[in-house]
């Protein structure tokens, strides 16, 4: 019987635990509780709740310095209610976002492996002129002292056949 009451006793603290949070009736400890609150903003909300309650997520969005629709979806996801409300504004925009930063990735990373490879090419390309110039150089250089010694050879059979006479 005492593990029934024991039972029954945690699940009732779970669930207060992971219950929402109502941005016009939690207090400032409350909100430090929700994921993404700190003082700071917890003390303009509750500043701002002076004034008069929350009529929604867009009113507490303009009247609360620092809490944007990225923020409003973060803490709606944490608990953060706002007239038994949750935020559904930024919900479907932030998948979006998310691929659109995966699909901005994926094109700069096929951009630099295309740039990669150019720029191999290019290298082994500019390799092979290096070498074909040299190559040629080096041939040009023979056919040169291949010259060079034909007149001189030709030079000496004249005087060679002269000398037999």
């Amino acid at each position: 019987m005492w593990k029934k009451i024991l039972a029954v006793l945690v699940m009732l603290y779970a669930a207060a635990c992971f219950a929402a949070v109502d941005v016009n009736k939690a207090t400032a400890a409350e909100l430090d509780g929700v994921k993404g609150i700190g003082p700071a903003i917890s003390g303009r909300i509750i500043d701002e709740r002076k004034k008069g309650s929350f009529k929604d997520w867009q009113d507490f969005i303009d009247r609360v310095k620092g809490v944007g629709e990225g923020n409003a979806a973060k803490f709606s996801a944490e608990g953060l209610t706002v007239g038994g409300a949750a935020f559904k504004g930024a919900a479907a925009a932030a998948p979006a976002k998310a691929d659109d930063k995966k699909d901005a990735k994926a094109e700069a990373k096929a951009k630099k492996e295309a740039e990669k490879k150019a720029k191999k090419e290019a290298d082994k390309k500019a390799k092979e002129d290096a070498k074909k110039a040299k190559a040629e150089k080096k041939e040009d250089k023979k056919d040169a002292k291949a010259e060079a010694a034909k007149p001189a050879a030709s030079a000496a059979k004249p005087a060679a056949s002269a000398a037999k006479k």
